[in-house]
């Protein structure tokens, strides 16, 4: 293992916007080690004073929709005036080694050598919500390095993926047009709560099909209940490739802010994702203790085999694993 630096160092480092430092940083929150768990834990707290001063967008979309490229016309758009701007790229994970398959910095290549923008590919992991485990506290790190806008991007788009709009101020959802079944194929839920919604690559032959997208959206829009921010989605077109239509959206971005700092819904919205998170640290730490027992460990892969045999009722089945868990709980 690498030699860890003090908090001090991490600590000053990273409030100085250095990025090597908020690198190494970054993967100490993502380590599954005890000792960098603890650590991890010590530095958020040190930090927090310089936290919560970002613009945070979430960005999902369905497969083909050409995400990386929106996202760097995007950033490209952000960082021109004068933002500093801090990308979070998350990628599928691989089930045998658990690491990225996808690079999201040879995928943004132009805004990969911005001054002004840093890009974090982190892997999934495999958990649920299109977002990295530790995604909330890498957001908190770069606030603190001095990022004003931070992009969070997740795998894809389903039912799952939504995890994203628990953790950012303005929820974008990128559709294509012309698939012929975009609004019988998409969950109503993730439409309902999307800031917005960009038909991206509305050029060439695609312009005209784009347009009718945007009106079918805009009408099925007005069907769902008003949100709780009160601030009415809006559908645009746009095209990433002719870059076109970026500057739309950022707009549509900006008064969102104004108007949710306006009403109050801003503060309200992150202290409710603040409690959130800790319900869900909890649900993960427990977990991870869970499986880490050796005498669940032991037991787990006869009472699987009892599971799949059908010889054992899976409640049964974890009924007992979880009595092994707390009768070992109780002698540590």
């Amino acid at each position: 293992m690498r030699k860890r630096l003090t908090i001090e160092n991490y600590k000053n480092g990273i409030l100085a916007g250095d990025r090597i430092i908020l690198s190494q940083a970054i993967t100490i929150i993502e380590s599954g080690l005890t000792q960098d768990r603890k650590l991890a834990s010590e530095l958020l707290h040190e930090i927090l004073p310089a936290t919560g001063n970002s613009l945070r967008i979430g960005i999902t979309g369905v497969p083909g929709v050409g995400k990386s490229t929106f996202i760097e016309a995007l950033g490209k758009h952000i960082t021109s005036l004068g933002k500093h701007l801090a990308v979070l790229t998350i990628d599928p994970s691989s089930k045998r080694s658990g690491g990225s398959i996808l690079g999201d910095k040879t995928r943004m290549e132009q805004l990969s050598h911005d001054p002004l923008a840093y890009i974090r590919p982190s892997a999934a992991n495999l958990s649920l919500g299109g977002v990295a485990r530790n995604t909330r506290e890498t957001i908190l790190l770069c606030e603190a390095a001095g990022f004003e806008v931070i992009i969070v991007e997740t795998v894809g788009v389903g039912q799952s993926e939504t995890q994203v709009k628990g953790m950012t101020d303005f929820f974008l959802l990128l559709m294509l047009a012309g698939a012929g079944d975009e609004l019988q194929g998409l969950k109503k839920g993730i439409m309902e709560m999307a800031d917005a919604i960009a038909i991206n690559k509305a050029d060439g032959d695609n312009k005209t099909a784009a347009a009718l997208a945007v009106q079918e959206y805009t009408n099925a829009l007005h069907l769902f209940p008003k949100s709780e921010s009160g601030f009415e989605s809006k559908v645009v077109s746009c095209s990433a490739l002719e870059q076109t239509g970026i500057s739309d959206i950022w707009n549509i971005i900006l008064a969102y802010q104004s108007s949710a700092k306006t009403s109050g819904f801003l503060y309200k919205n992150r202290q409710s994702q603040n409690l959130e998170w800790m319900y869900e640290f909890i649900r993960q730490t427990l977990e991870m203790s869970f499986y880490g027992k050796p005498l669940v460990k032991k037991a787990l892969r006869t009472v699987e085999k009892s599971v799949v045999s059908g010889s054992e009722l899976p409640v049964k089945a974890a009924q007992d694993l979880l009595d092994l868990f707390f009768r070992e709980d109780i002698l540590d």
